[in-house]
């Protein structure tokens, strides 16, 4: 890295100031997550004698129901997790379902499209969450499935308080429900208006499906038999035949066009969520660990070795020059991701030390407005097409489902730690209510994964069937000293990696607490290619919170970073658990942002 202009001497010490809540700590067990309902019935799990396993599996399908607009029962999800008995193991659950037998690059083509819809039935993977969560539970869970599903049940029946995103995220799409998707103008709408925040909403579709996967189990000899009965259901059963023949008319997409989508039956049978290997590298004498190339999880891991060979000073996040530095590191790991990263690929060049070095030495003083790979032998970048915002515009369709933020969803995330040492973090994500038309006798529309695939053979997430798209779902978890120590994430899409890597650094080279390194001000770049229809790049973009301050800023803008100020408190969504193994104690801290993420235990 270049000498930049010389700012004053900083250092990574936490700040001793004023955080939106404390780093709970205690010795019983700690949950963490994106809506204080989920956090609240996962801690209720522990409380009765589940284990960590069992409270993020309850905490998990209530996130179904509390952020439909963020999460569902028709989309997938990443975890990580560490047994008590393992703690030295990290394991990624694998909750990320396929490409249907029929999502062909020449079917779409055939359709008249360039890239896979960002709404719509043809973006529909395989659905993997709920095979995933049934998984988790039966191979590392205590509880039966009935009392595990009772919380997201109750809330489907009874009603839960509409969040005031979701009800801005229906406005969004009013006018597209009531002319194209009447099926979730019917669940969303009911009175044909938009339910204002903080009514009571219920999906009583949804909770007789989570009913009929308990009801499959009802003769099975023990538990584990009783929940692989509910995963052959949901596998062979209504949600399969349903959500295939209903998607099955054609529907209109967020390419402006209708189109029938391609999954059927024998697509849900198909799958299996597992298990795998993480993936990891090393920081500050700490091993950060991720899923692998069929997430973005690697793209943090060689931002974070790129920035280990650097001093503290000039990756602080504080600072213009560490924030700089940052920008910079994540934008060199953001395009070897899109060059590199997909279904299958190997990872091991991209993390070795001396491409980490080549890589590194590409950090100049000012901000780099190319799109830079880098290269490996024997391995070809490939190379997007470059779509600015002004050029994608030009060609997304009704406005109802242009790119403006109406179809596009977001992300939840929940955490738990126990008393035992079990520790987990899981990002679920997709089948957001505004994703595809809601199936009636489900309560639930599927998702639009494979809108992070592209229709170019060339490209190592190229849409294929029976392969994984590259998700963006990333959670993280940290060993030291051969042992678990931490699990976070967070929602954002492709800032789910940058908001961690500024968290990341605050806890591991400078001391701060889970909470402060949540509350502190952070950044991301957009200056890489979207993983979410329409695919755009912003040369040199970042987007920082106010509260790094207008030095900071104008610093940046100096180094020739195309700032955008995104407000005070708008960026991230993190929460975290973890385990202070020296004191013996557990903890949990969570994010004020949107003023739902909540962390609690004792």
């Amino acid at each position: 890295m270049g000498a930049a202009a010389q700012p004053r001497a900083v250092t990574l010490t936490p700040p001793a100031a004023f955080t939106t809540r404390p780093t709970l700590t205690g010795t019983f067990g700690m949950a963490a997550s994106t809506h204080w309902l989920a956090t609240a019935s996962a801690q209720a799990v522990l409380e009765r004698g589940g284990n960590a396993f069992d409270a993020v599996v309850a905490g998990g399908f209530v996130l179904h129901v509390v952020e439909p607009h963020l999460n569902g029962p028709g989309g997938d999800l990443v975890g990580i997790f560490a047994t008590a008995e393992a703690p030295d193991t990290p394991v990624v659950l694998m909750g990320q379902g396929p490409a249907p037998a029929g999502a062909t690059i020449a079917h779409y083509r055939a359709e008249g499209l360039d890239l896979v819809p960002g709404a719509g039935g043809l973006a529909a993977a395989v659905p993997a969450a709920v095979d995933a969560w049934l998984l988790l539970l039966r191979d590392h869970g205590t509880l039966e499935l009935a009392d595990v599903l009772s919380y997201a049940i109750g809330y489907a029946q009874d009603g839960a308080p509409l969040l005031p995103a979701a009800a801005a995220t229906i406005g969004r799409v009013a006018d597209l429900f009531r002319e194209h998707w009447p099926s979730s103008a019917e669940l969303w709408m009911p009175e044909g208006t938009v339910p204002e925040a903080g009514t009571l909403v219920r999906n009583p579709a949804y909770a007789r499906v989570l009913e009929g996967l308990i009801a499959a189990g009802a003769g099975a000899p023990d538990r584990a038999a009783r929940i692989d009965a509910a995963r052959t259901e949901w596998k062979t059963g209504l949600v399969a035949h349903a959500a295939s023949a209903f998607l099955s008319a054609p529907h209109r997409h967020s390419s402006g066009t209708d189109h029938a989508a391609v999954i059927a039956p024998e697509d849900f049978a198909a799958f299996d969520a597992g298990y795998e290997d993480a993936v990891t590298a090393t920081f500050r004498g700490h091993t950060i660990a991720k899923a692998g190339p069929w997430t973005q999880g690697p793209a943090l891991l060689e931002t974070m070795r790129i920035l280990d060979g650097l001093a503290d000073d000039d990756i602080d996040p504080s600072t213009a020059r560490g924030a700089h530095t940052i920008l910079e590191a994540l934008k060199l790991a953001l395009a070897d991701r899109d060059a590199y990263l997909g279904d299958g690929a190997p990872v091991d060049d991209l993390l070795s030390d001396d491409y980490i070095a080549a890589r590194r030495a590409l950090i100049g003083d000012t901000a780099s407005h190319e799109w830079r790979p880098g290269t490996l032998p024997d391995r070809e970048p490939f190379r997007p097409a470059l779509r600015t915002e002004a050029a994608a515009a030009a060609g997304t369709g009704e406005p109802t489902v242009a790119r403006t933020g109406d179809t596009r969803g977001d992300t939840c995330h929940i955490d738990v730690v126990d008393r035992w040492g079990n520790i987990v973090a899981v990002t679920p994500s997709g089948g957001w209510l505004q994703s595809s038309p809601t199936i009636p006798e489900l309560g639930f529309c599927l998702g639009t994964r494979l809108q992070m695939t592209w229709l170019d053979e060339a490209s190592p997430s190229a849409l294929r069937p029976g392969r994984r798209p590259r998700t963006t779902l990333t959670p993280t978890l940290v060993l030291r000293d051969g042992r678990a120590r931490m699990a976070l994430g967070t929602p954002g899409g492709d800032q789910q990696e940058q908001w961690q890597v500024p968290a990341l650094i605050r806890m591991l080279a400078g001391g701060y607490t889970g909470q402060q390194a949540i509350d502190a001000p952070t950044l991301h770049s957009v200056a890489l290619v979207d993983s979410f229809w329409p695919r755009t790049w912003s040369p040199a973009g970042a987007v920082v919170e106010d509260r790094l301050g207008d030095g900071v800023v104008a610093e940046l803008r100096e180094r020739g970073h195309a700032v955008v100020r995104a407000g005070g408190w708008a960026l991230g969504r993190l929460s975290a658990v973890g385990i202070d193994r020296e004191r013996g104690l557990v903890w949990a801290a969570a994010n004020a942002r949107g003023m739902q993420g909540y962390a609690a235990g004792r």
